[in-house]
């Protein structure tokens, strides 16, 4: 049956709305590359008949390496069609932890799309990949790619002839997970559990072949391939996508999408970038609900490329009540959605008009879910992972004797199955004092400041918590000038006090050090989905807190 895995769904929609367009690619000069349901599924065949030709082994793992962009999809249903299993890498990865996935994964063919990197950086880059693996380079790759491109193997092969489909249970692709608490672990997937997921969405966003999405936080991670790419294969409607960081802006307002999937810290910054334009006035007729607002909620949603958006999600962390009440005074009703690599991104979300503050919703379709006796989150499903590839006993040791998941987040869930994270299990500590603190929820109160990039509590064994902010590159540069330091210290110290009233005793900060540095993907502090290391980075400034206690300072700033 065609729907039952997702190449089948693609032969679908290629007979049912062959010229209906599904991916939209912007170009670096500012054109347009459309591709209809048919186009897709020609280049599709040809690669897939290129993939055979090569004669490796059925089911053999094949890499893709880059950002989104049509051809990642189109080289995914390729490798798929061709009866292998697609191995996705970010794009952000460091030379050494990407060798190590194609080694651990046994990958056989890499392809190569759009990178940021270039120049002599993605030279040396380059020459850090495994050599004996070929490559493939996909349209808008960088260039030195010693192997052929994309073009000239759909220009020489001729569509497959013989559709073997794959079965829904066979292994489809091997997710690594980012590696924020260690080496990165293989996570297996079929057409059955992926596709599980989109039964869901039907339930909760009424998903058509009329939507479109923006397609711009990694593939490589499970919630963009469920919610984007799984998704629309599923459901049939357009994906767009963004060239780069700088066009970011105008490809959403291109785009307008029905749906939008976000992580907080870009919603963050859609509300830094609007509320700084307007006046007082403005912002306080905005968040009065009135009638007379609503020239100016379209006036916002329109400048940010939101006015068509019936369905606005949130994900991957915890997001701010004042946040998700601006965004509500826009007339956008902001959905929380809830999982991880091992249940394809898919186990709790937030229905329209069942939302409650500080809750990730309900479980999905077909999702149970429980607490353990040790305030553990367990989870069962149909998009529940095959297990970790090569790794039976670390599959074993994560799951229940009946089937269960263990999330390792801390959770509660309320009357109505509503689930709120109180944290990771791994990520409570333990204070000087004998007193445990859950970091993540106190984290969460400070992510509405506008200019805050990251924050992280730390505090294992010491007397008392305290925050570490790092900053934007603007938010720095601004406070150079002396006047506005102490104009910022001063709403911090504000923010701390109002902070520390809501707090248990042991909860309490004792001060906030203002980081100098940043922290990113790039000096290993952050993920690739942008998620803090927060044992990395506890290591690194663990030897500076009794130093920092000495000063008996409310405001700290390092380097």
């Amino acid at each position: 049956m065609l729907g039952s895995t997702l190449v089948g769904q693609l032969l679908r929609w290629e007979q049912e709305r062959p010229n209906a367009v599904y991916l939209v690619q912007p170009l670096p000069n500012g054109e347009l590359e459309t591709y209809t349901w048919s186009e897709v599924a020609g280049q599709v065949k040809k690669m897939a008949a290129y993939l055979v030709w090569l004669g490796f082994p059925p089911k053999s793992q094949i890499a893709i390496l880059g950002k989104n962009s049509a051809h990642w999809i189109i080289a995914d249903l390729a490798i798929m069609m061709a009866g292998h299993v697609s191995v996705p890498l970010y794009p952000s990865l460091d030379s050494d932890t990407a060798n190590y996935i194609l080694d651990h994964s046994e990958s056989r063919l890499l392809f190569i799309g759009k990178m940021d990197v270039e120049g002599e950086e993605w030279v040396n880059y380059l020459r850090a990949l495994p050599a004996e693996i070929p490559k493939v380079a996909l349209p808008h790759s960088p260039a030195g790619l010693n192997g052929p491109t994309w073009g000239e193997l759909i220009s020489i092969n001729s569509p497959i002839e013989y559709l073997p489909l794959p079965r829904s249970e066979d292994l489809t692709t091997i997710i690594y997970t980012s590696g924020s608490t260690g080496t990165p672990k293989g996570v297996m997937h079929n057409n059955s559990s992926m596709l599980a997921v989109c039964h869901g969405f039907q339930r909760s966003f009424d998903m058509s072949p009329s939507d479109r999405m923006l397609s711009y936080l990694p593939l490589a991670h499970a919630a963009e391939r469920a919610i984007v790419e799984t998704a629309s294969l599923f459901y049939g409607f357009t994906v767009y996508f963004s060239d780069c960081q700088n066009t970011f802006s105008q490809d959403l307002r291109r785009a307008k999408p029905t749906v939008f999937f976000s992580v907080p810290r870009l919603w963050l910054k859609f509300y830094s970038a609007v509320s700084c334009q307007l006046h007082p006035d403005q912002t306080a007729l905005l968040e009065s609900g009135l009638s007379n607002a609503e020239g100016l909620r379209k006036a916002v949603l329109k400048q940010l490329g939101l006015e068509d958006t019936r369905v606005a999600l949130t994900g991957s962390a915890p997001i701010s009540e004042d946040i998700v009440s601006w965004y509500r005074a826009l007339g956008l009703e902001m959905l929380d959605c809830y999982g991880m690599s091992e249940n394809f991104a898919t186990s709790h979300v937030s229905r329209p008009g069942e939302v409650r503050s500080g809750y990730v919703g309900s479980p999905a379709n077909g999702v149970l879910a429980r607490i353990s006796s040790s305030g553990e989150l367990e989870v069962k499903s149909a998009g529940q992972m095959m297990g970790y590839y090569k790794s039976p006993e670390q599959t074993h040791d994560e799951m229940t004797e009946d089937g269960f998941f263990k999330t390792g987040d801390c959770g509660v869930i309320d009357h109505l199955g509503r689930l709120k994270i109180t944290g990771r299990v791994k990520d409570i500590f333990k204070t000087s004092k004998g007193k445990y603190i859950a970091p993540v929820p106190i984290e969460q109160r400070f992510d509405n400041i506008p200019g805050i990039e990251t924050v992280c509590v730390m505090g294992s064994g010491l007397p008392s918590p305290f925050l570490m902010i790092a900053l934007e590159f603007q938010e720095k540069q601004r406070l150079i000038d002396t006047s506005d330091r102490v104009t910022f210290e001063e709403k911090l110290t504000e923010k701390l006090h109002r902070v520390n009233q809501d707090l248990q005793p042991h909860e309490k900060l004792a001060f906030v050090v203002v980081i100098g540095e940043s922290w990113s993907i790039g000096n290993g502090l952050l993920t690739p989905t942008m998620k803090i290391k927060r044992s990395l980075i506890e290591n690194a400034y663990q030897g500076l807190a009794a130093e920092w206690f000495d000063l008996n300072k409310t405001i700290i700033w390092y380097k």
